[in-house]
């Protein structure tokens, strides 16, 4: 019976080992979630109202200046942008995000994936080694964003995106990424980055704003549209960036929560055994007893 009581009280050991880790990790995420939600609060409505601009810009200035990064062509080559996390331990949130990539490229994109024109820009280690493990085309230069986060390095990829859309490398790009809600939900969401959508209004035709462009509107357009593109990608990524920290948070709050039901039924059954050896222990005395005195 000590056999068995060492094994179970090893287990307890084990767990309650795991459990610090677990509660280490949730307070570590929760201190980065709280800096990562005020980037996002603080971003979101400024990146919402340069996006509007963008798209009532674009709207409005239809045929009357040349627009490389709206400019909608056949789509024969996409390129996907996707925004994981370095590490994992944050429950479902790597592989929805990888999940709804794959949905996106095979049924979205059905046609140019048959004929290998879908290209994978992985922002995050954990999408990078996924796609590059199976087989995708992947764009291997800007993966590692997250090491030193800054807008810099999110510009550097949404330029190379822009480039190669300017290029006809590729006729469309879409992003995909985490939105934030809070620290235990967030959304899965896929999102055209370019070319740059146009806004309808009611009747379904585009929306036509009234402007007063100064200088030209030449300038402005080209001078706006890679800022206002550049700050949009920022915020996917400042998005997924709160999303990964909270949902890393509920997922060790749920493991500390499943260590504890673990060391509850681990401690029964050690009581158990425990009481278990007493009784053997207690019958095998007093039947030596019984046997001296008989």
């Amino acid at each position: 019976m000590s056999g068995a009581l060492k094994e179970v009280r090893n287990r307890i050991k084990s767990v309650q080992s795991t459990q610090q880790i677990t509660k280490a990790m949730k307070m570590v995420s929760a201190a980065k979630l709280r800096r990562a939600q005020d980037a996002i609060t603080q971003m979101r409505p400024y990146a919402q109202k340069l996006q509007e601009m963008l798209s009532n810009i674009v709207s409005s200035s239809e045929g009357d200046v040349a627009m490389d990064l709206a400019s909608e062509r056949p789509v024969e080559k996409v390129m996907i942008i996707v925004v994981t996390s370095d590490r994992g331990l944050c429950g479902g949130y790597n592989s929805n995000l990888i999940k709804l990539t794959k949905q996106l490229a095979r049924e979205k994109y059905a046609a140019q994936f048959a004929k290998g024109n879908v290209q994978i820009l992985p922002i995050g280690k954990k999408g990078y080694e996924h796609f590059s493990k199976n087989g995708y085309k992947v764009v291997d230069a800007y993966w590692d964003i997250f090491t030193g986060l800054s807008f810099e390095k999110v510009q550097a990829a949404a330029k190379y995106a822009m480039d190669a859309f300017a290029s006809k490398s590729v006729d469309a790009v879409e992003v995909v990424y985490s939105e934030f809600k809070n620290a235990a939900t967030q959304r899965f969401a896929s999102e055209q980055f370019l070319p740059v959508k146009k806004v309808e209004n009611k009747e379904g035709s585009k929306k036509k704003a009234d402007f007063i462009f100064e200088p030209s509107q030449a300038v402005l357009i080209e001078e706006l549209m890679p800022k206002i593109l550049n700050t949009q990608l920022y915020k996917a990524v400042l998005d997924g960036n709160a999303s990964e920290h909270g949902a890393r948070m509920t997922a060790m709050d749920k493991a500390s929560d499943n260590a504890n039901e673990l060391l509850k039924t681990l401690k029964i059954s050690y009581n158990r055994a425990r009481q278990a050896a007493i009784t053997t222990e207690l019958t095998e005395i007093v039947s030596g007893a019984a046997a001296l005195q008989g």
